[in-house]
């Protein structure tokens, strides 16, 4: 019997290193699951055909990862569309700082190494955030290094954010409640009620990596469960500090426009 546990626990390891090895082979691929659903594939992890960007940005080891500045990598074979899921894959170095841009203006799902980089002290503008808008109800993120797997959700007036399989964002931004959300964003710099825009990954300056990148547009057949999300809680100090770079921000645009 024990012989049999012991060729039984082989058997089953076995079977879990394969399927792990095949998910990271089969990552720039799409499902049978995710093509009924109607997702497309935005990267085939060898090729940047349908990117716009400067040069600073390449395909290495399957992955998309930039070499040096020079701007944005804007997918500009489609815009995306008004009700949509998106789900992607990033990773991030050490003290690291990028940004998925899915609407027009300052709409952005935050990428971050949370434990090192500055802007991992405000819950509004860590990672998984809707930056400097929403915060996440909890940091769910892997370690520097690792792959997390990234979602977001949009249909009608309701935004999820999701960070490995959990999700952490989700309001609806026509609700009273969220006033103040909106408005600091609006702020900051975008309209929640925007659509139109490009998919788009910020460059930083920061080693970043992306993968897995698949998006499709939800129809009315298509439910979306709100649930109930609490943000994570913001200390006083923290307010204090996000408060001074907002005025930071609104003087810049300020002297900008005279």
């Amino acid at each position: 019997m024990k012989t049999l546990r012991c060729l039984l626990s082989l058997v089953l390891i076995g079977w879990l290193t394969t399927s792990l090895v095949a998910d990271e082979e089969n990552v720039n691929q799409l499902t049978l699951g995710e093509k009924k659903a109607g997702f497309k594939l935005l990267f085939d992890g060898k090729t940047l055909d349908g990117w716009q960007h400067s040069g600073n940005w390449v395909v290495k080891d399957d992955a998309i990862t930039r070499t040096d500045r020079g701007g944005s990598l804007t997918y500009k074979t489609s815009k995306v569309p008004d009700d949509f899921e998106l789900r992607f894959q990033w990773r991030v170095a050490q003290g690291s700082n990028s940004g998925v841009y899915y609407r027009p203006g300052q709409y952005e799902y935050q990428i971050l190494d949370n434990k090192v980089h500055v802007d991992g002290k405000n819950p509004r503008t860590s990672a998984a955030s809707l930056y400097f808008c929403m915060a996440p109800s909890d940091d769910a993120t892997r370690p520097v290094g690792q792959w997390n797997q990234g979602r977001v959700i949009c249909k009608g007036s309701v935004i999820q954010h999701w960070l490995n399989g959990k999700i952490v964002i989700s309001f609806d931004y026509s609700d009273p409640k969220w006033a103040f959300n909106v408005r600091l964003l609006k702020l900051r710099g975008a309209e929640l009620a925007a659509r139109g825009g490009s998919l788009f990954f910020q460059d930083h300056g920061d080693p970043v990596w992306y993968r897995g990148i698949k998006m499709r547009t939800l129809g009315d057949d298509d439910p979306i469960d709100l649930g109930t999300v609490t943000p994570a809680v913001i200390s006083e100090a923290v307010l204090a500090a996000e408060k001074k770079k907002l005025d930071g921000i609104l003087e810049r645009r300020k002297q900008q426009d005279k």
